[in-house]
């Protein structure tokens, strides 16, 4: 058992020995929670179970401090003391302390992974961008904290399905390929003009027309992919080919075509990115398959939706939206809502324990109308969590970067991974929590300095692997720590780095219950830190042999952890740099 577990079983025994002997009354006391103090002085664990005990004893919560500590005598325990209004802290004996390192040791890579819980399906869907242009650096941290957050939960346990979900039905995929066939013209000659922004009151200002051109669609899509796109189909179907087709079926082929080379482009990315899906679920089989209609017609039979001005109405007033919401235009049209309560429903009826939906923040008004339609199917609400992705802002020099070098758009998540690379993309993107607005500072993505705190973690890493080049150049045996006496280890340092080694796990777990993948990047940086100041404070080789096997059972121990931890940020663990 790990440390805290052992302790918390500790103090649930304590808690019934001091019922079963009338210090305390029978009753259903709460969950044992356990904190690392913020200083050293107040022990190596401490808990405030006393004083959320203090209702159902109807006691002092310093009496039931007192009472719970007098049966606690265990082996492993040094002391335990009562703080404030009723803190319990505990100091425990070092060879606990051993132990725990031993256990690190014994356990590898399965160090922190917790057993599988296989009832326990989750799905996260995220990313699930439009299939029409490349993914921007907005996209890349709903990539980065997805993907982390599903590396996160299967370590902690639970079965996992990630999804995308691919937008390919409805007025952008018509779009595009309207884009793709006035770029294809202007391919073999044509001029295009593009039309200026609306005014205010929604009138277009008059513009100049060439003779002969073609005025590009109002809602094109104008980035360069789309002319990338276009010379690509053109060149694998031929020019003569797509010209002797009537426009009307070129633009059908476009369609098909270019959601296939946007499709993988943006499965290109996203994989160069460490980002992979269990499911890509398209939008269009919910059409195929009539499942929208069914979905409306469900709802109309429970009469959740009404008709009014010829459109059918989702009453999802009736479960705290602000007003009521249109499913089915007056011209029989599916709302965008509509398509996505039958996506929901088709997850719904999937089974899954939990659905994590990740989001743009702007989408926010978005989340109680398809929890409203859930809710008047039926359905637990509850079992859709919706997270909110904020906003990044790009800085270079400490100037805001909105632009793209390339075309003039927003910065492209291919574009960052090319100037600062995946790691330190991904750690940046990660490092602050989810509802927060993000500052991503190239020039510091890109340092190779103790100031970047990717490099900084990474470098520990490397550092640990160096020490093991010169051990191997030594001649030293290591690697067998069976038999390794790390008794030796007793200086304040050594001792506070393996106790933060045994947080590890509970860090998971919480991360996990929290769906806050920014803990173990915060976790792993302050690991590092102790690392690199153990590192300047004491030698590891040269040392008498038996401090030197410990010493270094301690530093595989502490690489173990950071390569674990990075693994689930899906950063690399370099052993050189």
């Amino acid at each position: 058992m790990e440390m805290k577990e052992i302790l918390k079983s500790g103090i649930e025994q304590a808690l019934q020995d001091t019922i079963n002997s009338g210090g305390l009354p029978a009753g259903e006391y709460p969950e044992i929670v356990l904190e690392v103090p913020p200083q050293k002085e107040f022990g190596d664990f401490s808990t405030n179970i006393a004083m959320q005990s203090a209702r159902v004893a109807r006691q002092n919560p310093r009496a039931i401090a007192e009472a719970l500590i007098s049966h606690m005598n265990f082996d492993w325990l040094e002391r335990a003391e009562v703080a404030g209004a009723g803190f319990i802290n505990f100091f425990l004996k070092s060879d606990m302390v051993y132990d725990t390192l031993k256990a690190i040791l014994n356990a590898g890579d399965q160090y922190g992974v917790q057993p599988l819980r296989a009832r326990d399906t989750i799905q996260v869907e995220y990313v699930s961008a439009n299939p029409t242009g490349p993914l921007h650096v907005g996209h890349g941290r709903g990539a980065a904290y997805g993907s982390a957050l599903v590396n996160l939960l299967r370590a902690a346990g639970y079965n996992v399905q990630s999804e995308y979900y691919i937008n390919d039905a409805g007025n952008q995929i018509d779009n595009m390929a309207i884009s793709i066939e006035y770029r294809f013209q202007e391919l073999q000659g044509a001029t295009l003009v593009f039309p200026p922004k609306r005014n205010e009151d929604g009138s277009m200002p008059e513009f100049d027309i060439p003779e002969g051109a073609l005025v590009f669609p109002e809602n094109g899509y104008r980035g360069p992919d789309i002319i990338e796109t276009a010379k690509a189909i053109a060149e694998r179907e031929g020019f003569d080919k797509l010209n002797a087709m009537n426009e009307a079926d070129r633009v059908a082929l476009f369609k098909e075509e270019g959601l296939k080379e946007k499709l993988a482009r943006l499965e290109e990315t996203l994989s160069n990115f460490r980002v992979t899906f269990d499911n890509w679920f398209s939008e269009r089989t919910v059409h195929e398959a009539d499942e929208i209609h069914h979905s409306v017609e469900a709802l109309k039979a429970l009469g959740k939706v009404y008709e009014k001005d010829g459109a059918l109405w989702l009453k999802s007033t009736d479960y705290g939206d602000d007003k009521d919401r249109v499913v089915i235009r007056d011209n029989g049209v599916p709302t965008y809502l509509a398509a996505d309560i039958a996506y929901h429903r088709n997850k719904y009826d999937r089974g899954f324990k939990e659905m994590i939906d990740i989001w743009g923040a702007d989408h926010h008004g978005y989340v109680c109308r398809v929890k409203a339609a859930m809710a008047a199917f039926g359905y637990d609400p509850d079992k859709l969590t919706v997270l909110l992705l904020q906003m990044v802002a790009l800085f270079r020099d400490g100037q805001l970067v909105k632009l793209s070098k390339r075309s003039g758009d927003s910065v492209t998540l291919d574009e960052l991974i090319e100037e600062v690379g995946v790691d330190a993309s991904r750690y940046f993107f990660l490092m602050r929590s989810l509802d927060s607005q993000l500052d991503f500072d190239i020039n510091l993505a890109k340092s190779r300095s103790n100031d970047n705190p990717v490099y900084y973690i990474q470098y520990a890493h490397a550092r640990i692997h160096s020490i093991y080049n010169q051990v191997r150049e030594a001649g030293i045996a290591f690697g067998d720590y069976s038999e390794t006496d790390f008794t030796t280890l007793t200086s304040e340092m050594e001792l506070e780095l393996i106790k933060k080694l045994a947080e590890y796990p509970e860090e998971v777990v919480q991360s996990a219950e929290h769906r806050a993948p920014h803990r173990i990047a915060r976790y792993l940086y302050d690991l590092a830190s102790m690392f690199h100041s153990f590192y300047r404070q004491g030698r590891i080789i040269g040392v008498d042999p038996a401090l030197q096997q410990a010493r270094l059972g301690l530093i595989t121990a502490i690489a173990l952890v950071l390569r674990q931890g990075l693994g689930i940020l899906g950063i690399s663990a370099p052993e050189k740099m």
